[in-house]
């Protein structure tokens, strides 16, 4: 057990000194008793309880002082927390190269389904919130527990041009640290010790994780390798999927996928919405980085997962949350102590009611 506040601890000590101060009194008050002749007479008038039970009252109220006094240092325990209890950013890639037909439709209405599956079958309990990303990273849907507004989002979901994947993990940390106070921004400079992951502050992971998916490689913004130290840094783990084939044809997608942009500014080989995906030099950017996810995973120290059709991206996404160990993390107690400290004064004052004698 630690505390969040030890400097209130000290004021404990009024604890012993009260019990000292209760016993000095007892003794004293031995001292001072006055002769009476005829003693047995006393005795049989007085009540006859057990010698504990004149103190009982006493003690229970000296024990609920110590627990309001030990709830003031706020007491934290480390517990287990599963990811189920907590929360999921996803992250996923609306680039121009989601709209690659070599996974049927097209990449972009695969990953939505599958994405959607996922959400829908997530306990009532866990928060997930959606970044997207493609020439830029912005928070779609602030995690949540209500299904209906991400489903629609999803469903809702257009291209851009570009890939930030380094972005779109600093975004899903930012969206962490907005609900979880133990996670920092990621534009808060931490400590040197802080650093260097995977696991923050204490070596421990947050519960919240980030669930990043791609088809292709960053473009520009910040590296993905320094993001991923940025998140190892305040212990929050990714796992990148990395989705697609190898061999990317043609790029289709629909009226509302491609958000009335068409592929104007995408380049050679990228053009007409249908054009093949053919020229080497653009084909780069259709297929996935796989060694920088997988040092994302490492650095983060979570995992990383291909996908090449849309049945394997349903299977990663139903079988992560097995994939995901729990972490330990501590958990405020202060309400339980405060709670006790109410039961040892509502005992002690039955105590005294119960077994104290009142003159009348």
């Amino acid at each position: 057990m630690g505390f969040a506040w030890p400097f209130v601890l000290p004021v404990l000590l009024v604890v012993p000194l009260l019990l000292a101060g209760y016993v000095w009194a007892l003794r004293r008050r031995k001292r001072v008793a006055v002769v009476h002749p005829h003693v047995a007479l006393i005795r049989a008038a007085a009540p006859r309880r057990a010698g504990w039970k004149r103190h009982a009252p006493f003690g229970l109220l000296l024990a609920a002082l110590a627990c309001l006094l030990a709830a003031g240092a706020r007491p934290q325990v480390s517990a287990q927390v599963p990811v189920s209890a907590s929360s999921v950013i996803l992250a996923l890639d609306v680039s121009g190269s989601m709209c690659a037909t070599d996974v049927d439709p097209n990449r972009l209405t695969a990953a939505q389904a599958a994405v959607r599956e996922f959400v829908e079958n997530q306990d009532d309990r866990t928060r997930i919130g959606l970044v997207v990303f493609s020439g830029s990273a912005q928070l779609a849907v602030p995690p949540t527990t209500e299904r209906d507004q991400l489903v629609a989002t999803i469903d809702s979901l257009t291209t851009g041009r570009g890939t930030t994947i380094g972005a779109a993990i600093l975004k899903s940390v930012d969206a962490i640290a907005a609900i979880d106070p133990d996670v920092a921004p990621s534009d808060v400079e931490l400590p040197e010790a802080a650093s260097g992951g995977p696991g923050g502050p204490g070596g421990r992971y947050a519960p919240e994780i980030v669930v990043l998916l791609t088809d292709g490689a960053n473009t520009r913004g910040v590296p993905p390798e320094e993001a991923a130290q940025v998140a190892a840094a305040r212990g929050v783990r990714v796992y990148p999927i990395g989705f697609g084939t190898t061999d990317p044809t043609s790029l289709v997608c629909s009226a509302a996928q491609l958000g009335g942009s068409g592929f104007d500014n995408f380049g050679p080989g990228l053009g007409g919405g249908g054009g093949a995906a053919s020229d080497p030099r653009r084909r780069g950017f259709l297929v996935v980085d796989e060694p920088t996810l997988r040092e994302v995973a490492e650095t983060t120290g979570g995992r990383y997962f291909a996908a090449t059709g849309a049945e394997q991206l349903q299977d990663v996404l139903a079988d992560l949350p097995r994939q995901v160990e729990v972490v330990q993390r501590d958990i405020e107690v202060t309400v339980v102590l405060a709670g006790l400290a109410g039961l040892f004064v509502l005992l002690g004052v039955g105590a005294a009611a119960r077994w104290t004698t009142f003159p009348g």
